[in-house]
């Protein structure tokens, strides 16, 4: 090869270089990317030796399957899949046993890798998630709200048997209680909601726990959110929803 013919070649190499460098670095964002936009869930269903297990959403008011698995012989299982935005998704077991009881989990997921961890027997109740602050979030309210709802059981319980036996004075008492106790729930929903504006859980709980609060204290719950969080599947669900119901109460004016 003669000094030019070598000078071109280096020349040539010279002048691909930046366009190769700049090639893999679009190709890193892209998997970057796709990577940041997609949700791995994976676990174990201890006991578990046959059956389907599904992943589920609500979409369009519907609860549908994503994606589905079916288990032979192992108890381990992984999904992959699409996801924009932190959102509900559902596990569902199919165990093939004719009983639909405890065959449901609901957990947060999110960008990245979901690890769920659970028993045949006890399937929803049993069920450990990680992976997902929203769903640590959602844990934690949870657990508040069962006090709430077990100390409105146990206040239900003793308003019937006051009513059966007529003792209206003491059925009266239990009734302020129940209704006091329901606006406590609500104003710890609206706090929490509002402590963590931060995170999707925000909009979940205004939209599925408190949806028919006061409008101002939903405003309120609306207004601290961040832009990532007003943005998310659950921020616009509730911007629209706050703006129809700014509509249907003042046409009621």
């Amino acid at each position: 090869m003669t000094f030019i013919n070598r000078l071109l070649v280096k020349t040539k190499a010279i002048l691909l270089y930046p366009f190769l460098l700049l090639s893999i670095v679009l190709l890193s964002c892209e998997n970057a990317k796709n990577n940041a936009n997609k949700m791995e869930v994976k676990g174990q269903i201890k006991g578990l030796r046959k059956g389907t297990l599904y992943l589920q959403k609500v979409h369009d008011s519907v609860l549908v399957s994503v994606d589905s698995v079916k288990i032979e012989g192992t108890p381990d299982f992984s999904f992959s899949t699409p996801i924009e935005t932190p959102e509900v998704f559902y596990l569902y077991l199919n165990k093939e046993d004719g009983d639909s009881l405890n065959d449901r989990i609901l957990f947060f997921g999110e960008p990245g890798t979901i690890e769920i961890e659970t028993l045949l027997k006890t399937f929803e109740s049993s069920a450990t998630v990680k992976g997902s602050e929203n769903q640590e979030l959602l844990q934690e309210y949870r657990s508040f709200a069962r006090k709430f709802n077990d100390q409105n059981l146990t206040l239900f319980k003793a308003y019937l048997e006051a009513q059966q036996a007529a003792q209206t004075q003491k059925a009266d008492s239990l009734n302020k209680a129940m209704e006091s106790l329901l606006r406590r729930r609500y104003l710890y929903s609206l706090n929490f909601a509002a402590r963590h504006a931060n995170h999707n859980i925000a909009p979940y709980i205004a939209l599925t726990e408190v949806y028919d609060a006061g409008l101002p204290l939903l405003d309120t719950v609306a207004s601290k959110m961040t832009e990532e969080v007003r943005n998310s599947k659950y921020g616009k669900e509730l911007m629209e929803y706050l703006e129809m119901r700014r509509k249907q109460e003042g046409s009621n004016k």
